[in-house]
C-alpha cells in the first residue's frame, strides 16, 4: 500500500538514508515534504498541496516541470538507447552550441553535475599551470569537493588547505596578496559573480575587471563558476562584466532537467585532456554526455533565446521591485531573486503553506514556465508572509 503522506515517507528514509536525506540543500527541519509530481510552474506534495515552484531544482528547470516539448524530444532519443559506450552527434551540438553562445569559449567537455565540472575546472587548471593553489572567496558555494569546501569540514583533510587559499568575499586586495604570497604557485582564482550563498549580490564591476588584470600580470588562470548565473544572460553572467574567463564551469539550465555539468575554455587549456596528446589528464564519467541530457539540453537552451532571457529577467525584476516597494529585503538580479531574513526555516515553512516553494535559503528562480497570475500570487504571498513574521 503507498505511502498516504510524508510523516509515513519519512520514517522509512530515517532508517535507511543518514536523517533521512540524500541532498543536505533540500532538508528543512523536522523534514522536507515529499514530491509526487510536477507540470510546468507547480509542484503536487504527498500529501495533495499545491505550491508554485520558485526553488525549479535549485535554478535547473528553466522551462518548469515536464515541458512537453522536451518530454517529446527525450522520448524519442531514449528510445534508440540512453547511453553508449561511444560517443554521438548530441554531445558535438552542445559543445557547438555552447561555444556560440558565449561568444567563442573555444573547447568544452560534459560530465554529470555542477559539482564534478569544478572539479574537472580545477584539474584543468592545475594540469596546464603546472601549479597547485586555487584562490577563492569565503562564502561562495561551489559544490562539495574537498577543494571548495571550508578547509574546518569535517572529512576535509588537513593537507587540503596548503593547496588552497580562502580570501573574504570581494576582497580583491586580499586576492591581490594571496597572488604575491604565493607568487608563482596559484594555479587559479575561481569567482561565482553573483554568489547564492554568499547573498546573491552581483560582483562590482571595477572589481571583476581589476580581478582580471591580476591573474593575468601573476600567470594564474581566471575560472568563473556560472552553474548557476549561466541562465542571467544568453551567454552566461560574464558576458555582462564583458570578461573573457580562461575557464568556466556551467550546469542546472544546461541539461533541460537532466543531471549535468560542463567546463569551457581555451583550447591550449582544456588540451590536457586531449587522448591525442602524451599524459593526457584521464577523466570519463558512464554517463557523461549522454545523448538524453544533451538532446534535452540543446531543447531547453533553444527556448532559451536571448529575448526570453531578457523577457524572464525583466519579470524577475519587476518581482523584485514590487518586493523591495512593500518592505522586503531581496537581492539578486533578472530571474534570480534571494529573500534575506533572518529565521530561513520559518520563512521557509510560511512561504509553503502559502503555496510557495523556495530555496531552503530564500532563493527563489523564476521559469518561463510562470504566467502573471503566478508571479502576482509570489509577490502576494512573499509580502504577506514577510508582514506576518515582522508584527
Amino acid at each position: 500500500m503507498p505511502d498516504t503522506d510524508d510523516h509515513q515517507l519519512y520514517q522509512r528514509a530515517v532508517a535507511v538514508m543518514p536523517g533521512g536525506s540524500t541532498r543536505s540543500t533540500l532538508f528543512v527541519a523536522p523534514h522536507p515534504p515529499y514530491a509526487v509530481s510536477g507540470k510546468g510552474a507547480e509542484i503536487t506534495d504527498v500529501n495533495g498541496h499545491v505550491v508554485i515552484d520558485c526553488n525549479n531544482n535549485y535554478t535547473s528547470l528553466i522551462h518548469g516541470h515536464a515541458d512537453p516539448e522536451i518530454l517529446q524530444i527525450v522520448s524519442e532519443v531514449a528510445a534508440e538507447g540512453t547511453a553508449f559506450g561511444l560517443p554521438t552527434r548530441y554531445e558535438v551540438e552542445m559543445a557547438e552550441t555552447l561555444r556560440a553562445r558565449t561568444d567563442g569559449i573555444e573547447q568544452w567537455r560534459f560530465c554529470n553535475s555542477g559539482t564534478e565540472a569544478v572539479m574537472m575546472l580545477i584539474r584543468a587548471a592545475r594540469a596546464y599551470t603546472g601549479r597547485d593553489v586555487i584562490v577563492r572567496f569565503a562564502g561562495s558555494y561551489h559544490g562539495t569537493y574537498d577543494a571548495v569546501v571550508s578547509p574546518q569540514a569535517q572529512g576535509v583533510p588537513a593537507a587540503v588547505s596548503e593547496t588552497i587559499v580562502e580570501v573574504p568575499q570581494g576582497d580583491i586586495d586580499a586576492v591581490e596578496q594571496a597572488l604575491i604570497h604565493h607568487r608563482g604557485r596559484v594555479a587559479a582564482v575561481l569567482i561565482d559573480l553573483m554568489p547564492n550563498r554568499a547573498g546573491l549580490v552581483p560582483a562590482r564591476v571595477d572589481d571583476v575587471a581589476r580581478l582580471a588584470d591580476l591573474t593575468r600580470e601573476h600567470g594564474a588562470l581566471l575560472a568563473v563558476d556560472e552553474v548557476i548565473t549561466f541562465r542571467l544572460e544568453h551567454g552566461g553572467l560574464h558576458t555582462r562584466y564583458g570578461l573573457n574567463p580562461d575557464l568556466i564551469s556551467l550546469g542546472k539550465v544546461i541539461g533541460g532537467g537532466f543531471a549535468v555539468g560542463a567546463i569551457g575554455g581555451r583550447a591550449e587549456i582544456l588540451s590536457s585532456f586531449s587522448p591525442l596528446s602524451d599524459g593526457a589528464v584521464a577523466w570519463g564519467g558512464t554517463f557523461s554526455a549522454n545523448p538524453v541530457t544533451m538532446a534535452a539540453g540543446l531543447a531547453a537552451l533553444r527556448r532559451f533565446s536571448p529575448s526570453a532571457v531578457r523577457e524572464l529577467n525583466d519579470r524577475g525584476e519587476a518581482l523584485r521591485t514590487r518586493l523591495r516597494d512593500n518592505g522586503v529585503d531581496a537581492n539578486g538580479s533578472g530571474s534570480l531573486i534571494r529573500l534575506i531574513d533572518d529565521n530561513p526555516r520559518a520563512l521557509w515553512w510560511k512561504l509553503y503553506e502559502a503555496g510557495v516553494l523556495t530555496g531552503t535559503n530564500g532563493l527563489l528562480a523564476l521559469s518561463t514556465a510562470m504566467t502573471d497570475e503566478h508571479l502576482d500570487a509570489i509577490g502576494d504571498a512573499v509580502i504577506t508572509v514577510r508582514n506576518q513574521m515582522s508584527d
